[in-house]
């Protein structure tokens, strides 16, 4: 029974009769007055007032009524509900589906690179393995400048020399540990190539991300062409070697400590570090990289070929000749310790760092002929600390800046700059001492960064 009818006061009459009506007649309103309305033929009625002579509601036929409605009630709004979610349902469905499309294609594109890189697309890429795209050749491989189809994407194509011995090994090295590894302050392998030439001799290369602005070694020692009237050469700042020293240090703490097989890189020196658009650092050239801990034997030591460069490999203790094999050579040691398990399996890199980072500031390769009679790198800046250290300091670094040579060595020579360099090559020294144990941890970030702030807060 229509209820609401009883509010409508301007309703003079009203007529239900036959329309298959039930429940409890409203005595309120129009039905109060028993002419004014019509209800016959409506059988299932009750209750309303006494003149309209329906039976009287019981509580029980009341209640079934009143559920009997709600759930009329309820109907609709169920289906609207149920009608909304799977609208929703559907459009979210809809939007996982695109979205898997597009993650799909963009994998299915880089695994089709990942197939079609072949050798003839290297080829192509380098200009033929031309040598006006050469960028530098070390012991196991040449790298080439490439432009890779169809994106014309430059890379830098490391192609392996295979008759070397240890290139396989170094080029299947690389490829392990670059796949474990993801740094902003390391090298982006794109893909890698294994394949044969058109003679059906064996090809392997890898292929990276190209770094704009080359190597660390091409700007602490760089080479002018005695016909080039207009060279000069690329200076860093001072902020520019700290930035780089900071990044190489980030770099090798999370070979060390946040990988989940932590790496010793082995090889680390100016060539393998690379600087991008930015000017920030990244490491690369894995080829000796080893996992930590791997278990080889005196043998197998001996076979992995040369470990480090050298001037960056540590030197050897007395404590290793006794566990590595006597045809091992002098820079093998310092890997070869690390494959017995020996404490600070990652000292060698720390020593690597600490010569790297002395160089960064005196512009000074370990391996000048400057070095003799027992002088080093480490000991040259070990005896001008602190108030020589004007005379160990790269002299591009003191000629660098728009203020002239004058005014930057009387910055150097007072204030926080001179403190900040103190603190920079004693870091250097400490990490490049003879004795593993009594090297710092490659945790020097921090306070590398701290002298970073200072500088910042000086307005370098």
């Amino acid at each position: 029974m229509p209820k609401f009818l009883d509010t409508f006061p301007f309703l003079q009459s009203l007529n239900l009769s036959y329309n298959n009506l039930d429940g409890d007649v409203p005595r309120k309103g129009i039905f109060k007055n028993a002419s004014a309305i019509s209800v016959a033929g409506n059988e299932k009625l009750c209750g309303g007032i006494s003149e309209l002579k329906l039976p009287p509601c019981t509580p029980s036929e009341s209640k079934k009524r009143q559920k009997s409605n709600g759930f009329k009630l309820m109907i609709p709004l169920l289906s609207g509900l149920v009608g909304l979610v799977l609208v929703m349902s559907l459009l979210i469905i809809d939007r996982l589906r695109r979205k898997r499309t597009v993650t799909s294609s963009e994998s299915s594109s880089r695994k089709d690179l990942l197939l079609n890189v072949s050798y003839e697309s290297l080829l192509k890429a380098t200009g033929g393995f031309s040598s006006a795209n050469l960028i530098g050749t070390g012991s196991f491989g040449s790298v080439y400048k490439g432009i890779l189809d169809p994106d014309q994407t430059v890379v830098a194509v490391k192609v392996l020399f295979l008759h070397q011995r240890g290139a396989l090994k170094s080029f299947m090295a690389e490829c392990e540990a670059l796949r474990n590894i993801r740094h902003r302050n390391l090298v982006k392998i794109i893909t890698a190539c294994s394949s044969s030439d058109f003679q059906g001799n064996d090809f392997k290369a890898l292929v990276y991300e190209f770094m704009h602005h080359g190597s660390l070694e091409s700007w602490l020692h760089p080479e002018s062409a005695s016909d080039d009237l207009n060279y000069s050469p690329r200076i860093l700042s001072f902020l520019q070697r700290l930035n780089i020293a900071i990044d190489v240090a980030s770099a090798l703490e999370y070979l060390h400590h946040h990988c989940k097989k932590p790496i010793v890189h082995c090889d680390l020196k100016p060539s393998n570090v690379l600087l991008d658009n930015d000017m920030t650092a990244h490491v690369g050239d894995f080829g000796l990289t080893r996992f930590i801990p791997e278990v080889m034997s005196s043998n197998q030591c001996s076979s992995v070929g040369p470990k480090g460069t050298v001037g960056y490999a540590a030197p050897v203790e007395a404590q290793v000749r006794s566990d590595c094999t006597q045809n091992v050579s002098t820079i093998e040691f310092e890997c070869c310790r690390i494959w017995h398990g020996k404490s600070g399996s990652t000292n060698g890199d720390v020593y690597s760092y600490g010569i790297l980072l002395l160089e960064i500031f005196t512009g000074k390769s370990p391996t000048s002929d400057m070095f003799t009679e027992g002088l080093d790198l480490h000991n040259f800046v070990k005896m001008a600390l602190p108030d020589q250290i004007l005379q160990v300091l790269d002299p591009l670094f003191l000629v660098g800046g728009e203020q002239g040579e004058e005014t930057a060595e009387e910055n150097i020579k007072k204030g926080q700059i001179r403190e900040s360099l103190i603190a920079i090559l004693k870091i250097g020294v400490a990490c490049s001492v003879e004795s593993p144990k009594e090297r710092m941890d490659i945790s020097v970030v921090n306070n590398l960064q701290k002298v970073k702030s200072t500088l910042l807060k000086c307005g370098i």
